[in-house]
């Protein structure tokens, strides 16, 4: 299925027909119009709506484009249909010898974590404890997802969110589930095959610095710079308004 739609303009005619055959694709191999995970950059396939909700927020929040095999839709998961074909014996133990391609996150070096699609599984069921006892707002997994966007979106070092889940760990109840180092939190994210990229964009919200505007320095829409402004109202070249 063709999914280029999904790195076009939201106002295009390709983004339009493209949601209308996703919706479309899930619908069918789901059989529900209710209970369908939103692929949204805010959601990213962690909260269950109807078709409606989600076509909205697709719209509005943008697709998350490091989406790209559909498993929660009905897409076979195509590093689990071919890990078979991947096996290799080192030493008398198998191994898979595949290597995940979402490994990149917020230009972050992962190390050496390899796809595993059983660790995969056991993810999920562990994601979905609550983030401490008694909580019904936040499970694991949705509480990582969750800094982890913060991170991403403030520059954070490894170091400083190491720190930062500590904190939170110390902070929360006893027999919280909040990772207690970056190492943690890398391996359950690299599982899920999770990635980031950070774009400049319009403050307005206009468009997104890439593809044919990568080079721009003023939005073409609403002629706002693509450079901050600093207190003594010169423009710091370089230094982008806003990061997504």
């Amino acid at each position: 299925m063709d999914k280029s739609w999904m790195h076009s303009d939201r106002r295009s005619k390709a983004y339009e027909f493209g949601v209308e055959a996703f919706l479309n694709f899930a619908v069918e191999n789901l059989l529900t119009t209710t209970h369908i995970c939103c692929p949204c950059v805010k959601c990213v396939n962690l909260k269950l709506f109807g078709v409606g909700i989600i076509r909205d927020h697709v719209y509005f929040n943008g697709i998350d484009q490091s989406y790209k095999n559909w498993t929660f839709h009905g897409e076979p998961w195509e590093a689990t249909t071919n890990a078979s074909r991947n096996v290799e014996e080192d030493d008398g133990h198998s191994r898979y010898s595949f290597v995940s391609e979402e490994i990149d996150m917020d230009d972050n070096n992962f190390g050496d974590f390899g796809f595993d699609p059983y660790e995969f599984a056991n993810v999920i069921g562990d994601g979905d404890q609550p983030v401490y006892p008694g909580c019904r707002k936040y499970t694991k997994l949705s509480a990582l997802v969750k800094l982890y966007n913060l991170k991403a979106k403030h520059g954070m070092s490894d170091v400083c969110f190491t720190e930062l889940l500590i904190l939170q760990g110390n902070l929360l109840t006893e027999g919280n589930t909040i990772p207690t180092s970056m190492y943690e939190a890398k391996k359950t994210l690299c599982a899920l095959g999770l990635s980031y990229e950070k774009m400049h964009a319009c403050p307005n919200d206009c468009i997104l610095y890439r593809k044919e505007y990568e080079d721009s320095t003023n939005c073409p829409t609403c002629g706002i710079s693509r450079w901050k402004e600093g207190k003594d109202s010169i423009l710091k070249e370089g230094v982008p308004a806003k990061v997504v």
